[in-house]
């Protein structure tokens, strides 16, 4: 029946290998259950009902994904979009959160109706190919930085914004919870170099099976107001969903009195905004990695898994948490060989199960998770490779679109900047009938532009 319904021998595959990479996938993906609850809970809402709401919205789209496209790509609330949702929409702009809740609705809704026309999949194949490779290679970037911090291998620093972590300073806290996230990147690698099935699962449990040693002989001590926490499980399992209540169905008890119509306008429009890049950056990189798409750079099936997004954004509004988007840690199960939509199956069930073993998945640290987004950036480097370095109009917007991902901390900002810098460059230049730049091009361009001048 698998075999029948995810064609895995067709996609050059098996259940063991799909297994695997949705585990991995999931294990990549599992601290939004920690982070989602703890950014939202600054807006007022109740942490507990927010992870349960998380993990039921992850289930849903990712399951979604599996059947809608069978595609192995995860979906949960997406990161930038909550931090959004919470410092700006309700405490920088004074909404409850339910009012939050209603934009991001909308957003859905209004995802639904365009995933079952043709609009975001023409925007997928209107960007160019060199620009498809270069979010891949962006991403990948994205993804390393983001695992670097995670690890507090890289820190802040108030002379060059950035810097890397000394060992000085709380060395039995922070200083170790890096050198082990170093430790699990050296053991990954070595892992994928002798060909491990598996190998970035793998790095993720030894590292955290060797962070318990370190807290047990007291090399590692936790931390909790540096961020760094016990890596003992003390439960294992959580059967209490009583607070679900105090978010699910609450978006259609928001209260609009007062609410102007232009300014919900304006937040729904940037909640759409960073998702429909951010959704369409991710297919395009992960897709791209696993060789998905095809001669002319189009992904099959788009259609499916743009609406699997939309639903999932929607149904996690009601719910109780921000939008739902395609993940790029997606691509750490790609990397591990996932390639249809058990893949995604996997990591969907992971999710559901993660409701009632809470406890354990939490405890995790984010060192030990760090190694693998680190070696899943140093994969997605390769389609650097599709790059024409040659032709300068393609090269220069492909290196801008690439350094403002992990520079402006954002997908869909590189994308923007992606698709501003080529279009201009090539017109200006002179190159527009020869590159074929295409009326969508052009359309985009405008607004990205426009965004960034009345937004």
């Amino acid at each position: 029946m698998l075999e029948k319904f995810f064609r895995l021998k067709e996609n050059k595959t098996d259940v063991r290998t799909e297994v695997v990479a949705g585990i991995t996938t999931f294990m990549t993906m599992a601290y939004i259950l920690a982070v989602n609850p703890n950014i939202l809970s600054a807006a007022g809402m109740d942490a507990n009902a927010v992870l349960i709401a998380t993990a039921l919205a992850s289930f849903v789209g990712t399951i979604c994904m599996a059947v809608f496209s069978n595609y192995p790509f995860a979906l949960a609330p997406g990161m930038g979009l909550n931090a959004y949702f919470a410092y700006t929409v309700v405490l920088g702009m004074g909404y409850s959160w339910q009012i939050a809740l209603a934009a991001v609705f909308v957003e859905g809704i209004i995802f639904i109706v365009l995933s079952l026309t043709n609009v975001r999949e023409a925007i997928f194949n209107a960007i160019p190919l060199t620009l498809k490779a270069a979010v891949s290679v962006g991403i990948g970037l994205f993804i390393a930085f983001i695992g670097l911090q995670n690890a507090k291998i890289i820190v802040n620093s108030d002379a060059t914004l950035l810097t890397y972590q000394t060992f000085k300073t709380d060395f039995s806290s922070v200083g170790m919870g890096a050198l082990l996230a170093l430790i699990g990147v050296l053991l990954t690698a070595v892992l994928l170099v002798r060909k491990v099935k598996g190998g970035i699962l793998f790095g993720i449990i030894a590292t955290w099976i060797i962070s318990i040693l370190a807290e047990l002989a007291g090399i590692y001590v936790p931390n909790p107001e540096l961020g760094m926490y016990s890596t003992i499980p003390t439960a294992f399992i959580s059967f209490d969903f009583s607070s679900f209540g105090n978010t699910f169905g609450q978006v259609f008890k928001a209260d609009f009195s007062g609410v102007n119509l232009v300014d919900f306008v304006i937040v729904v429009f940037a909640f759409l905004f960073v998702d429909v890049f951010d959704t369409l950056g991710t297919l395009i990189g992960v897709a791209s990695k696993a060789d998905m798409l095809d001669k002319d750079g189009r992904l099959p099936r788009i259609k499916g898994a743009l609406m699997a997004d939309s639903v999932a954004t929607a149904v996690g509004a009601v719910f109780g948490t921000s939008t739902t988007t395609t993940y790029v840690e997606s691509a750490a199960g790609v990397t591990a060989g996932g390639r249809t939509g058990l893949t995604a199956i996997v990591s969907g069930i992971l999710f559901l199960l993660a409701m009632f073993f809470s406890p354990l998945f939490l405890t995790i640290p984010s060192f030990a998770v760090a190694p693998a987004l680190i070696i899943v950036g140093f994969y997605m480097m390769g389609s650097v490779a599709k790059i024409n370095f040659e032709d300068m109009s393609d090269a220069i917007p492909a290196f801008l679109c690439i350094i403002f991902m992990p520079l402006a901390y954002s997908i869909s900002e590189g994308i923007a900047i992606g698709v501003i810098s080529w279009t201009l460059i090539n017109l200006i230049s002179g190159k527009a009938k020869e590159k074929k730049i295409s009326l969508l091009m052009y359309v985009l361009t405008i607004i990205f532009i426009a965004k960034y001048i009345f937004l």
